[in-house]
């Protein structure tokens, strides 16, 4: 396995306020570590260039999506996943970060989504839409797979890491040859053994026989480069992490820890049931709750990340918390957050001035 990869730095802010025992005590400090440091990464640089690409819409439980508060009639919410393509410099250095580029094909073997294409296979034209692939996507924007120098995931449901990274028999190839992957060690340690309430979202085989030369396990939040951090919010899974930008637009954040702008800011939610239910119990976040065994935890992250982030300029009771997986109505599934982010772009998209190898292409002994 790799070290922490040159360059990157870690961000020693909540380290304190996560050794406190109490839950509430610990709430409390987190909150106001990730204020001060939001001042801090707001006034530094920005990245580079930043674009989120769409890869697949597919259904997900109503009653999971917001804490079971919405009054919807439809018992599925319908998901935009996207992936998101970040440059940033690095010690002066153009990096690419491709966040979340989930392998559409190989998620289907989650036990849960296995278990609706069984059910509703039939109506899958009206539950999955297509987008381009990400290779395209990536094209559009001149770049190809060997461009990418990190690849990182809000956390491993859904995911099979084999195609993405090759495997040691040779039977998988890696889709991005020269990318490290910036993978939590906690999470990629128990992956082989999860919770049973954890089962359903984990491909079991899904980091079986990967090659680990490229893989850095992290143990810590980490500064990437100028404007870009990945933070650990523990809860949704015991590895989740939070990627947080500083742009021109102020701060944004991107985890699946919500799965709408609604997540964040409930009192302010026009969906039916929602408000009444965050005032009723006096909450100030409402969990993706479809993994409920650590949702203490998962309340204290969603505080952390709508403290660090910036407000919506054109919805100012909304934070610019980009769910990795957002809800956007569609047939059968109409429900429709308040506030939609839908996409982030920012800056020009750069090729690297350094050639590098696409799949398949010959290379030296040294690399390069």
């Amino acid at each position: 396995m790799l070290t922490i990869p040159n360059g990157m730095a870690r961000v020693p802010d909540f380290d304190e306020a996560r050794s406190l025992r109490g839950q509430a005590e610990r709430l409390r400090s987190v909150v106001r570590a990730a204020a001060g440091l939001r001042e801090r990464f707001a006034a530094g640089a920005s990245v580079v260039a930043l674009r989120t690409l769409p890869l697949t819409t597919l259904p997900y439980p109503t009653k999971y999506a917001l804490q079971g508060a919405a009054g919807s009639l439809s018992p599925f919410v319908r998901f935009t996943h996207r992936a998101t393509l970040v440059q940033f410099l690095q010690g002066g250095a153009l990096k690419t970060l491709l966040f979340n580029p989930t392998d559409i094909e190989a998620a289907r073997a989650t036990p849960y989504f296995a278990d609706i294409a069984r059910r509703f296979g039939a109506l899958e034209p009206l539950l999955q839409k297509r987008f381009p692939t990400l290779e395209a996507q990536l094209a559009s924007l001149g770049l190809g797979v060997a461009d990418i120098d990190y690849v990182a995931f809000d956390h491993f449901h859904t995911q099979d890491l084999r195609g993405q990274l090759g495997t040691d028999d040779g039977l998988h190839h890696a889709r991005f040859p020269n990318a490290t992957l910036l993978a939590p060690k906690r999470e990629w340690d128990d992956w082989q053994d999860v919770h049973p309430m954890q089962r359903a979202w984990f491909i079991k085989d899904g980091r079986r026989g990967v090659r680990t030369d490229r893989v850095a396990l992290t143990d810590a939040d980490l500064l990437l480069g100028e404007g870009v951090m990945l933070v650990r919010t523990p809860g949704h899974t015991v590895g989740n992490q939070t990627l947080f930008l500083n742009t021109d637009s102020g701060v944004w954040g991107i985890s699946e820890n919500g799965t709408c702008a609604d997540n964040w800011s409930p009192r302010d939610s026009a969906i039916r049931g929602v408000a009444s239910t965050a005032r009723a119990q006096d909450l100030d976040v409402l969990l993706n709750a479809n993994t409920p065994e650590r949702g203490g935890d998962q309340y204290t992250s969603m505080m952390l990340e709508k403290t660090l982030v910036s407000r919506v300029k054109a919805a100012p009771t909304f934070v610019q918390m980009f769910p990795s997986s957002e809800i956007t109505a569609g047939v059968l599934m109409p429900l429709r957050p308040t506030w939609v982010h839908r996409t982030i772009a920012m800056g020009t998209v750069s090729k690297p001035t350094a050639t590098r190898a696409e799949p398949g292409a010959e290379v030296s002994a040294a690399g390069g």
